[in-house]
C-alpha cells in the first residue's frame, strides 16, 4: 500500500509540475513561439516599438479633425433662373432652326428653389482662413462653415484659381486650429494616408489608404480647367462630399487637398487625386496678395528633347539640354533672344534634359518674373535673361 501511494503522489507531482511549467510557458508565448505583449495598445504604440505592427492612426486622425470643416453652400433662385437665361441667350443663331429649343427647355423640369451643395474644407489659419475646392463653392450664394467643436460661421469668397480648383475662404474667427502644413514633395509611393472630410452628409470622416502614385500627369479630372500635372492618387476611400478636405500623413500634417475621384458611377471605385500642398500654398500665397492668380503664358518654343541618335543627327557636343526647333514670333522665348536650334542647357540655375521639367519651371515662376536661361549657341554658352509675360 505504501508503495502504490507512494507512485501516485510521485505522479501527482510530477502533473502539478508540468502543468505550472505549461502555464508559465504560455504565459509569455503563444501558440507558435511569438512574443505576446500583455500591454495595452495606445496612441504611444508605433512601429518603432514593434516593426512588424500596423501603424496606430488614432494621434494623426483626432489632430487632422480639428482642422477640417463642413461646408454648406446655398444658391439663390433667382440667380440660377439668370443663368439659365445666359445659357440661352448663348446658344449660338441657327441653331433654333434645326432643333425646337423652347420644346426642349419645357421638357425639363427646372428646380427654382433653393439648391444646397456640401463639401469639406481646411482651415489655414487661427483667423479663419480657409481652403477648399472650387467646385465645392462656385455657384454659392451663401457658404455656410461648421467646425469640428460645432461652431458655426457664414464664409465670404476671398479668391479662386480655377485651373487648380482651389478657393480662398474667411470667416471671423478667432482660435480656430490651423492645420499643421506637410511637405507633398518628400511623399513616397506606398507612403500611408488619411483623407478627412464630410461624405455623404457624415461629419468628420477619416479613411486609410497608400499613396498609388505621384505627379500624375495630363489629367483633365475638372470641367472647364487645364489639366493638372501633379496630382497625388491615393486609395484612401474619397467620396461626395470629401472634396476639399484634408489629405494628412500618419504625423497628422497636410500634404494634399482631396479634390477628385475617378468613377463610373460617383461614389469611390479605389482611385481618388489630391492638390499637393505644396501647389496649394503657392496658389493661396498669390490669392491672399493679389485676390486671383495670374498665370504665365506659353514660352512660344518647340523643342526636341536630345537623345543619343539626335545628338549623333544634328552632331550635338552632348546629350543633355534642350533644342530649340523653332520660336514663335512676340512669344516669351522670341522677346528673351532664345532662336532656333539653341540648346537650354539650365533655367535659373538647374538642370534640364526634359519637356517637363522645363514646363515644371514656367509653372512654378510668377509673371514679370526673369529666369536666366543658360544656352549653348554654335558650340558658345551663353545666359540670357527671358521675362515671364501672362498669357494673352
Amino acid at each position: 500500500m505504501n508503495v502504490k501511494f507512494q507512485i501516485l503522489s510521485a505522479g501527482l507531482m510530477g502533473g502539478v509540475i508540468a502543468l505550472g511549467g505549461f502555464l508559465l510557458l504560455t504565459s509569455k508565448t503563444g501558440v507558435g513561439g511569438d512574443p505576446l505583449s500583455l500591454q495595452p495598445v495606445s496612441s504611444a504604440w508605433t512601429r518603432a516599438a514593434n516593426p512588424a505592427a500596423p501603424f496606430d492612426f488614432t494621434v494623426a486622425a483626432d489632430k487632422a479633425k480639428r482642422s477640417v470643416v463642413y461646408i454648406e453652400t446655398k444658391s439663390n433662385p433667382l440667380a440660377s433662373q439668370r443663368r439659365q437665361d445666359n445659357l440661352r441667350r448663348q446658344t449660338p443663331r441657327g441653331l433654333d432652326e434645326f432643333f425646337d429649343l423652347e420644346k426642349m427647355f419645357r421638357g425639363f423640369q427646372f428646380d427654382l428653389g433653393p439648391r444646397e451643395g456640401k463639401g469639406s474644407g481646411v482651415i489655414l489659419t487661427a483667423d479663419g482662413y480657409i481652403v477648399t475646392n472650387n467646385h465645392v463653392i462656385a455657384n454659392a450664394d451663401e457658404i455656410n462653415v461648421k467646425t469640428f467643436d460645432d461652431r458655426k460661421f457664414v464664409a465670404r469668397k476671398i479668391g479662386v484659381d480655377p485651373s487648380t480648383d482651389l478657393a480662398i475662404l474667411k470667416v471671423d474667427a478667432n482660435g480656430l486650429t490651423p492645420a499643421e502644413i506637410g511637405n507633398s514633395d518628400a511623399l513616397k509611393v506606398g507612403e500611408w494616408v488619411l483623407a478627412v472630410g464630410n461624405p455623404f452628409n457624415l461629419d468628420f470622416t477619416v479613411t486609410a489608404g497608400i499613396v498609388s502614385a505621384k505627379g500624375r500627369n495630363k489629367l483633365n479630372l475638372i470641367q472647364d480647367s487645364k489639366p493638372i500635372e501633379e496630382f497625388i492618387q491615393t486609395d484612401a476611400a474619397v467620396n461626395p462630399g470629401n472634396s476639399g478636405g484634408a489629405l494628412v500623413d500618419v504625423s497628422g500634417k497636410l500634404v494634399g487637398i482631396n479634390t477628385a475621384i475617378y468613377s463610373p458611377d460617383g461614389s469611390f471605385a479605389g482611385y481618388s487625386f489630391a492638390i499637393p500642398v505644396n501647389l496649394m500654398q503657392k496658389v493661396v500665397t498669390e490669392i491672399r496678395q493679389n485676390g486671383s492668380v495670374e498665370r504665365v503664358g506659353s514660352l512660344g518654343i518647340e523643342i526636341h528633347e536630345i537623345d543619343e541618335e539626335l545628338a549623333k543627327e544634328q552632331n550635338l557636343p552632348s546629350k543633355k539640354g534642350l533644342l530649340i526647333k523653332s520660336v514663335q514670333e512676340g512669344s516669351i522665348a522670341d522677346y528673351g533672344g532664345l532662336i532656333p536650334d539653341d540648346i537650354i542647357l539650365q533655367v535659373d540655375g538647374r538642370d534640364i534634359s526634359t519637356f517637363d521639367e522645363l514646363v515644371d519651371i514656367r509653372d512654378e515662376s510668377r509673371v514679370g518674373q526673369t529666369l536666366m536661361f543658360k544656352i549653348m549657341r554654335d558650340g558658345e554658352v551663353k545666359t540670357l535673361p527671358v521675362k515671364l509675360r501672362s498669357k494673352i
